[in-house]
This record gives structure tokens, sequence and C-alpha cells, in this order.
């Protein structure tokens, strides 16, 4: 099958590459791949960013999102048949969407939302576990609190605002002039305009604020928060729970930690929290998204489809940053614009 893989660690070192098919083991369902999408986390694990801590082995096909249709299912396998419209984030390890097939456990797998169409499928998720994680999870985020997402117009951000929103609390995002619109009608209360101000100097009392910028920004991002509050950084720099969390050998901790100490130290002297966070794969936890997606409570942004043969060119227009809004995806069907 054809497949674009990581051949050796760095920005050139994708290609296209025939690799047979997946083994399928008693618990997982083999997908034939109708979409996936492009997630920053693909640029780091193919630059060898976390290859101290993910030992994946080369070559190894890339792609965290996939939607498509099972094909066969392994001897252990309750809940999933051939012929089932299915999407997932694979764990660690065992990702590969940008691939004709994919085996994947099932306990990562969920029937996809009866709303969206394969294509809009894959680009749920990845963000759409990351929103849940951060805000159900880990900041247990309660109606009436006060929630600041940074790029709000991005595939992680217009998930977050919109999660947020549904679970009760009053949003405020930055972005740029031209996605302004979009965000509030994803549910923003309150809009930063970067290009025109600082947000730290605007906003105040944050429960709770997600960065995917890192550097000053989220330095920044510690000063709105009220006392107690806890600022979530996506990007870095990773700290001990990270290590913990993969099962990283014990000196990991100590590592991570001495990357983060700056920060860390910096939200001990505001009275406030930082932490690092590195989203997991979670099929019961699909399940719950995809009603929110047949609900109307969610809708995927997307910003454009390349086909499954441009799938290197989808990951350089990512990187390039000329994504207006959303996610990007790749389908096995051209696209009809």
């Amino acid at each position: 099958m054809k497949a674009f893989v990581v051949e050796k660690y760095g920005k050139d070192g994708a290609r296209a590459a025939e690799v047979p098919e997946p083994t399928v083991g008693d618990r997982d369902v083999l997908v034939r791949v109708s979409a996936a999408s492009i997630n920053p986390l693909d640029k780091m694990v193919r630059n060898g960013e976390f290859k101290q801590l993910l030992k994946y082995k080369l070559p190894f096909a890339l792609g965290h999102d996939v939607a498509g249709v099972v094909t066969r299912v392994g001897s252990a396998v309750y809940g999933f048949k051939v012929g089932d419209e299915v999407y997932a984030r694979p764990r660690d390890l065992r990702i590969g969407g940008f691939a004709e097939f994919i085996s994947i456990d099932q306990d990562d797998v969920a029937p996809k939302p009866a709303s969206l169409n394969l294509q809009e499928a894959a680009a749920v998720p990845l963000v759409a576990l990351a929103a849940w994680q951060i805000l159900v999870d880990r900041a247990r985020v309660k109606p009436g609190q006060k929630v600041l997402i940074h790029a709000g117009a991005g595939g992680l951000g217009s998930t977050v605002i919109q999660l947020a929103k549904h679970l009760g609390a009053t949003v405020a995002t930055t972005t740029d002039t031209d996605t302004e619109k979009l965000v509030r009608s994803l549910g923003a209360d309150v809009v930063v305009d970067y290009t025109k101000e600082d947000f730290s100097k605007v906003l105040s009392g944050y429960d709770l604020v997600l960065d995917s910028l890192g550097g000053a920004n989220l330095e920044k991002s510690l000063t709105v928060l009220k006392p107690g509050g806890l600022a979530v950084g996506v990007v870095g720099p990773p700290d001990a729970g990270f290590a913990k969390q993969i099962g990283a050998p014990s000196f990991m901790g100590t590592v991570m930690n001495t990357l983060s100490r700056k920060i860390r130290k910096q939200a001990k002297t505001l009275s406030v929290r930082y932490q690092f966070f590195f989203m997991q794969a979670n099929g019961s936890q699909l399940r719950k998204l995809s009603a929110l997606y047949d609900s109307g409570k969610l809708r995927p942004v997307i910003d454009r489809t390349f086909p499954f043969d441009q799938t290197l060119e989808a990951m350089a227009y990512v990187e390039q940053g000329r994504t207006k809004a959303g996610k990007v995806v790749v389908s096995m069907v051209p696209d009809s614009d």
C-alpha cells in the first residue's frame, strides 16, 4: 500500500513509499483510510522532537488523525464490524493515518459522527480529544468560569472555543482581523485582535489559559490568570507530568522539570500554575464528542482539502503558516471544489 513515512528525522525526512499492509491483532480493527488531517504534532514527530521519549522504529507512517471504513476486525474485537464508518486518533507508536490502511486498537476507535462526512470527521479526533481532556479532565471547567484560548481560529483553538462555551464558560480568544467574525460565530465572548492590542493589557481574572504559541506569549498568559488559575501549554515546555504520562524513565521527569523550571517559577511567583499537556487516544471520549457534533454543539472548521497524493504539500502548507482557519485535510477522494 502507499503511505507517507518518516525515513529519517528532520524537515526533509518524510516521503511517499510502498509499504506492507499493517498486521491486525486480536484487538485491532483494520481501517481503509478515507481521509486524514494535518496536525502540528506531525511535524514535531517527523523532526524527532520526541524521539527520546516516543521510540518509533524507522521508517514509520505519519498521521495522527484518521477517518475511514472498517475492512477487518480482530478475533477479540466487539462493537465494530466490517463496513462501519469510524474515526480515531491512534495511540502513540501506532500512528499512521497518512496511508491507505491503518490497524488501530479498538479502544482508540469510535463510530464517526453521523452528521459529518468522512472528510469532516478526519479533522476532528486529535483537536476534539485535546479540547475535552484540557477542559473537562484537566481544568474541570465549570459554568461561569473565564477561559482564554490563544489562536482561536486554529484547528485546536476553534474546537476549544466551542467546547468551553458548551460547558458554560465565558470565552476570550486572540486572533487577527480576518478571522474575528469566525471566532465569534464559534462562541467567543471576548475577541482580542493581536495585530492591534496586547491581550495582557486588556484581560484579567481568568481561570484558565490555553497557550499554543509558547515563549513570551506563555509568560504573558500567566499574568491574566487569577490567583490559583491554570495555564496549559500544548507546545511546551514539558514538565514531569508529561514524562510520567508516557511512561518514560523516572530520570526523564527530572529532565522535563528542568526544561520547564523558568515558567513554573514565574507561575509560582504569581500564585498561578503551569502544566504541559499532551493528548491521549481515547475512543470512549470520541463517542461522547460524536454526540456533541451530532447535536450541533460542535462543528469542524476546515481550511482546505488536499488529495492524498499531495500529503507532503499539505504538511508544507500548514508549516508555512498559510492556514487561515481550522484544519487541513488530506482525502482519498479529490476535493470537489
